[in-house]
């Protein structure tokens, strides 16, 4: 019997819609390839939905979208109509709406593709970063008091539990066990922990904490520890070093940027929002924003749509065509000759998408 899976395709702002009908046209090359059959539902919310209806989804959102098996969200935000901390609510409403407590960051460099960072090739950048996506630093409590007066007072509240720590950091011990990424003996894989216990008495050292309880629990993976400003020069002194990294929302926000810079650029990072205990969907995009400026243009790169996709279909049990996008991926820019400006081309984003779905249609099987 042939699979079928149900997707929800949200575009969103800015060049969201070109990079979705990219991902779009690579989802239905490795459906006809890899023999499963593939139904999507576009919706259109976002800024410009919010300018007309008061709304960047609908009330009923959250209803809607439990019933897909995944979602594919393109891009959220334009400054220039809604502001930033507005438009980010939906995506902070899907993410804890569905208990999507993992943001899975793969940061690995394909051969090919050229990197600002001199230590960064395909041989030393191959590392996940697993970051705590619904409480922490973004869980949204506090306010602003006696705003526009000599004496406001803002207040940011992180909310660290011992639940939301320990099942993220447990995901990332797990991760890196299955990776086995260093190899035969004692230790199959690291888990590096991210911290700032340092500076932060009472979130970190805590965040410690649960990750010392966790580890116990694998004694076959290395613990590994840097405050996060240090990981910021370790990333780029020895990328070599990072298997899996686990972060709260904020450092795992700041880091992951840092990492798209070692893996070439923003064009080419993709990151999932997962819910592992598949009580809700999860939700795959690539990770660059909606650059407004360039809407309708067809510049973008979509390496990155595309590799969210590759994230999606191996999320819903499809890894031979996963494994198909990532080779399609591979060899399409090992070649160089479909190239975005980004990375000094001057192929359409289109372009690239094609080049990348007729490799997956019709390159030989691994």
């Amino acid at each position: 019997m042939t699979a079928s899976y149900n997707f929800a395709i949200i575009p969103g702002d800015g060049v969201g819609t070109e990079i979705s009908a990219a991902a779009g046209d690579v989802l239905a090359a490795a459906a006809t390839r890899f023999g499963f059959a593939v139904d999507t539902e576009t919706y259109d919310w976002g800024c410009d939905r919010l300018l007309q209806s008061g709304e960047m989804m609908p009330g009923d959102a959250l209803e809607t979208l439990g019933d897909f098996d995944a979602i594919f969200l393109g891009c959220i935000g334009d400054a220039s109509k809604v502001p930033d901390d507005v438009s980010l609510e939906m995506l902070l409403a899907i993410r804890t709406g569905f208990d999507q407590y993992v943001n899975l960051r793969p940061i690995k460099l394909y051969p090919g593709v050229p990197t600002p960072v001199a230590t960064a090739n395909p041989d030393t950048v191959d590392m996940v970063v697993i970051r705590e996506n619904t409480e922490g630093e973004y869980a949204r409590m506090g306010g602003i008091f006696k705003r526009g007066t000599p004496d406001a007072v803002a207040l940011q509240t992180g909310v660290f539990t011992y639940k939301g720590c320990e099942r993220v950091i447990r995901y990332a011990f797990d991760l890196a066990r299955d990776r086995g990424k260093l190899g035969a003996g004692e230790t199959v894989g690291r888990v590096t922990n991210c911290t700032k216990s340092n500076a932060l008495n009472y979130s970190m050292v805590f965040w410690d904490e649960v990750y010392n309880d966790v580890s116990a629990s694998y004694p076959d993976v290395a613990r590994d520890a840097a405050l996060v400003d240090a990981i910021t020069m370790w990333f780029i002194k020895n990328p070599e070093w990072f298997d899996v990294v686990v972060a709260s929302n904020l450092f795992g926000d700041i880091i992951t940027d840092l990492g798209a810079m070692l893996q070439g650029g923003m064009g080419f990072a993709a990151g999932g929002n997962v819910n592992p205990e598949r009580t809700y969907p999860s939700m795959f995009e690539p990770i660059h924003g909606s650059a407004p400026k360039y809407t309708g243009m067809q510049r973008v790169n979509p390496i990155a749509s595309i590799e969210a996709v590759r994230m999606m279909l191996d999320h819903v049990g499809e890894a031979e065509a996963a494994a198909g996008i990532e080779r399609a991926v591979a060899t399409t820019l090992a070649a160089g000759e479909h190239r975005t400006a980004d990375i000094g081309g001057t192929a359409r984003t289109d372009e690239v998408a094609s080049a990348v779905a007729v490799l997956v249609l019709n390159q030989p099987d691994a």
